[in-house]
């Protein structure tokens, strides 16, 4: 079953050196889970203040600036795989080092037919 991991956590709880080492830290996950054949995607993201949000309303197109929802965590990241069931997406989420300072959001993908 396919999962996507979402890492949630406050920009300013990381310091750039801590950062540094939890980037450092996840790439050895990631590449233990593309051993097993169970990782389909990670990436951290950079700051919400980079993020554009886009909506369409009516045929009409907006645009706007930053996050759209105003919450302390922000999006930091995330992991795509895809395990036997959720004790194991459970399992990778505790590896990952962004969970010891954030929330780490398990949520299985709908996988509809036709799409590539």
């Amino acid at each position: 079953m396919k999962y996507s991991l979402l890492i949630y956590s406050e920009e300013d709880v990381w310091s750039p050196d801590d950062l540094d080492v939890a980037c450092d830290e996840s790439v050895q996950p990631c590449h233990q889970f593309n051993d097993r054949e169970q990782s389909l995607g990670a990436a951290p993201m950079h700051p919400a203040s980079m993020a554009n949000c886009v909506k369409v309303r009516g045929g009409q197109c907006t645009i706007c600036d930053g996050p759209f929802a105003e919450t302390k965590e922000q999006l930091a990241g995330y992991f795509l795989i895809d395990v036997a069931n959720l004790e194991e997406a459970i399992a990778v989420a505790e590896k990952i080092p962004g969970t010891t300072r954030g929330t780490t959001d398990i949520r299985p993908i709908v996988e509809l037919p036709g799409l590539p």
